[in-house]
């Protein structure tokens, strides 16, 4: 780093990563200068919220923000709103912002996050087909939500999923469009996809699985869905939820290695040693899969990715390998998956009660690699909680112990 001067780290991004790496920086004895740089107009704010309270509570939404100014001043982290990078200079150490201005930076962290994949189809146009990734996309498909509206979602993965659930709240009609033969293809196994899937037709989502569309076409004010089974959809909006892209041009135009997303080594370093890169918009070798290179969109790894991220800009060493976590709330279920179900070859299925199950996932050498749940919260997060931490210590329990009840998961993990 730069002698005599304080050190500067910058963090690009003003979401759940870069603003929990800010906060780390600090609480691990960081007092150099730290900047947040946002392309929004608003403070860091949550956005699992946008598919859920703000679209469903009864007052209007507003941002849940991460950092109130009161917090940014106290623990002297500057916030840089509408300040979007158009280019990270690495021979002088600069980014660029697009007013023209440069700053300083000793350490970056590229914090980026995804944006919506958009829909490639006839008639597909920002008029036609709306998408949920920023607060004021929130607000916009607040007001379509109305009692007797009919809403068309394109997508049954867990944004399309959320909506679907928030707009039946909302009294709207709801028809939701999957080209997969089941819902939460890429995610969820296909035992606790089901479930899901009943909840939704129970409470009158049409669901249609394994459908492809040919078009979008205008009717007056509304637009039409054309499936390829030639039924044609009138509806007052459609919403795609098709998964997310990684942020990755600011660091292409820096030459920074992209694989999947940002290439990270197992500290969350890119290829230049002073830049960083954390959350949806990076890819990282996890030391609990065999190095398996992943990119998780998720709450709870961007989380975890930006207190990680903040430690190896301080230079730490650690490797990152936080068990991955994803929830889902749907109507009175809650979905939880802790780790990769897919690395599993066999599956114990436990039955917690009231509906509620937990399927765990073991590798052929009988190491527990996953855990999928669905049912009540309470039910089943403190379960899963523990099945994470049997994850994370490579346990390779009883199948019969996994499966019975009565045997106590804390147990196992105490074994």
């Amino acid at each position: 780093m730069a002698g005599g001067a304080k050190p500067e780290f910058i963090v690009i991004g003003a979401g759940e990563a870069g603003a929990r790496a800010a906060m780390a920086l600090r609480e691990n004895g960081f007092a150099g200068k730290v900047t947040i740089l946002g392309d929004e107009a608003h403070r860091p704010y949550e956005r699992p919220p946008l598919s859920k309270a703000a679209l469903t509570d009864a007052d209007e939404p507003q941002a849940a923000f991460i950092l109130t100014p009161d917090r940014l001043d106290e623990h002297g982290i500057a916030h840089r709103a509408n300040a979007p990078v158009t280019t990270i200079d690495r021979a002088a150490h600069e980014v660029h912002l697009e007013t023209g201005e440069r700053l300083r930076y000793d350490r970056l962290l590229i914090a980026t996050g995804a944006r919506a994949r958009k829909l490639a189809l006839p008639g597909a146009t920002p008029e036609s087909v709306h998408y949920l990734r920023t607060f004021e996309e929130a607000r916009a498909l607040r007001s379509r939500l109305t009692p007797g509206s009919h809403i068309a979602i394109i997508g049954g993965g867990f944004i399309g999923l959320e909506l679907a659930a928030s707009a039946r709240a909302r009294g709207a009609e709801v028809t939701l469009i999957e080209l997969a033969p089941r819902l939460l293809a890429r995610a969820v196994p296909a035992a606790i996809a089901g479930v899901i899937a009943a909840r939704h037709e129970a409470a009158g989502v049409r669901l249609l699985l394994g459908t492809g569309i040919e078009r979008i076409e205008a009717v007056g004010e509304r637009h039409a869905i054309v499936l390829s089974t030639g039924e044609r959809i009138v509806c007052d909006g459609i919403f795609a939820g098709i998964g997310a892209v990684a942020e990755t041009a600011l660091a292409e135009r820096a030459g920074l290695a992209i694989e999947n997303g940002i290439a990270v080594d197992e500290r969350l370093a890119t290829t230049d040693p002073d830049i960083f890169a954390a959350g949806d918009c990076c890819s990282f070798p996890h030391a609990l899969y065999g190095g398996r290179r992943l990119r998780l969109e998720a709450w709870r790894n961007a989380q975890d990715q930006g207190n990680a991220a903040a430690k190896a800009m301080l230079g730490g060493s650690d490797a990152y390998d936080a068990v991955p976590w994803f929830w889902s709330d749907q109507y009175d279920l809650t979905l939880q998956i802790a780790g990769l179900a897919d690395e599993g070859s066999e599956t114990v299925t436990r039955d917690l009660g009231d509906g509620a199950r937990l399927d765990f996932h073991l590798a052929a050498d009988g190491r527990l690699v996953a855990a999928s749940a669905v049912g009540p919260n309470g039910k089943i997060a403190r379960e899963v909680r523990l099945a994470e931490m049997l994850i994370a210590k490579r346990a390779m329990p009883d199948k019969a112990a996994l499966a019975d009840v009565s045997v106590k998961l804390k147990g196992l993990l105490a074994g």
